[in-house]
């Protein structure tokens, strides 16, 4: 059985991002099981905290960028890629600006400095996910392909690249396949460093972006090759795509076992490949979790909550992810009182009852906290509310509530309703969390 890791201590890394420029303060602290990893802009107030993972992915050019509301964190990848390659699963990484140090534009500084912090197993199994069937992605003449171990029983993640610049260029046409293990990812991927053509180069300082670069901080290739800097592997190219596809794997939210094979893919396809494994997980999850015995049954649910017929809108808990997750359903019957009036020969759950559904799952998620505090979490706002689809007699809501940010008095949620794996409703919901006695 693999177990979970973090690392041993704190760590801080300095620099500038690698884009903006912006001095930038990284501090890195152990994370407890099954929470993830984490990254938190200090420089907000309050902190804000945003998971890394897919659906929290901003789109951006040639990085990827997490975004929580407003606050964003850029250029996440090469970090993602080596917390990957170490086999890291928990972490808070702590930063007073919105993108992270570019160091020399590879994952290597990243990967020394958690090897100086030391690498801790931890008391958890590590839970991940094997592909189970071919899944592709493609957009005009790039793809990114994801097949099933050759081994079902393997837990190895092979990732294989073909580039091509075209035979004329400086780069040209560079293959490399890997097998993603801790000494292989050191040595022979985490040194490969970001590069550019001179054009490109060219075209971000006039964007305002990467001007404080020169030649030897970044890989710049001319006619002629690399400009005032050496390739560290022939084909160090080719390994950096590996390196960023990792990095862009690693918001799947758990190890993935597998072959993964990308040609000319760039962040955007990455994320595409993420959210279609991610949904064909999530559905298997899903179904998985209706075959079981329900983690929190009704009676326990009436004493997590306060509300009553006609109003409990959650019938049981399928899953409880300690403080950080929680799974339940509804059961949406046509002898619901509202579908009297809403509609008659039309009966549609109200939308507003979708959302109070959500709202009272992520009420006993925040329950998990505030069990022994004598505190109940209420209403306080909502925000990005969104409606995909309508829910009929016969349904069965899954109603999934992920936790974002628990301070003393208020709770921060996001909450997303699914019906046989389509998305129904979403919204991020904020809590205040009152003493019990005074309600």
């Amino acid at each position: 059985m693999k177990h979970q890791h973090t690392i041993n201590h704190e760590i801080a890394i300095e620099g500038r991002g690698l884009f903006t420029g912006e001095p930038v303060t990284m501090t890195v602290r152990p994370g407890a099981v099954n929470t993830g990893i984490w990254f938190i802009r200090t420089d907000q107030n309050p902190p804000s905290r945003i998971a890394a993972l897919v659906n929290n992915v901003s789109k951006r050019a040639r990085r990827t960028s997490l975004r929580n509301g407003t606050v964003a964190i850029e250029t996440v990848e090469h970090c993602l890629s080596a917390c990957a390659g170490l086999n890291l699963d928990n972490l808070q990484i702590e930063l007073n600006a919105n993108e992270l140090p570019g160091l020399d534009g590879s994952s290597l500084g990243f990967v020394e400095c958690f090897r100086d912090a030391g690498i801790d197993e931890q008391d958890a199994p590590r839970a991940g996910y094997t592909i189970d069937e071919v899944v592709r992605v493609v957009d005009g003449d790039s793809e990114v392909l994801a097949l099933p171990p050759l081994d079902p029983n393997s837990e190895v993640l092979e990732l294989a690249y073909d580039l091509d610049y075209g035979l004329s260029g400086p780069i040209g046409r560079q293959t490399y396949r890997a097998a993603i293990t801790p000494e292989n990812f050191e040595a022979n991927i985490a040194p490969a460093r970001t590069f550019v053509l001179e054009r490109e180069a060219q075209e971000l300082r006039a964007n305002g972006l990467g001007s404080h670069l020169g030649y030897q901080d970044i890989l710049v290739f001319g006619d002629n090759g690399p400009i005032e800097n050496r390739l560290r592997f022939p084909d160090e190219c080719v390994r950096h795509k590996i390196l960023d596809l990792l990095g862009d794997l690693t918001l799947f939210g758990r190890p993935i076992y597998g072959r993964v094979y990308a040609r000319k893919s760039g962040h955007a396809l990455n994320h595409a490949m993420v959210v279609a494994l991610r949904e064909r997980f999530d559905t298997a999850q899903r179904a998985h979790f209706l075959d079981r015995a329900p983690a929190v049954d009704i009676h326990q649910v009436q004493r997590i909550l306060p509300h009553r017929y006609p109003f409990l809108m959650v019938d049981r808990v399928i899953e409880i992810d300690g403080p950080r997750r929680v799974v339940g359903l509804k059961n949406v019957s046509i002898n619901e009182p509202f579908f009297q009036g809403h509609y008659p020969g039309d009966p549609i759950m109200p939308g507003v009852l979708v959302i109070e559904a959500l709202a009272q799952i992520g009420g006993i998620l925040l329950s998990q906290e505030l069990e022994h505090k004598g505190k109940t979490a209420v209403l306080l706002s909502l925000d990005k509310v969104k409606f995909r689809r309508a829910v009929r007699p016969g349904d069965q809501l899954i109603l999934e509530a992920e936790a974002v940010r628990i301070r003393s008095n208020t709770g921060h949620v996001k909450g997303r309703a699914t019906v046989a794996g389509e998305l129904v409703a979403e919204a991020e919901i904020k809590f205040l969390l009152a003493d019990s006695e005074s309600l």
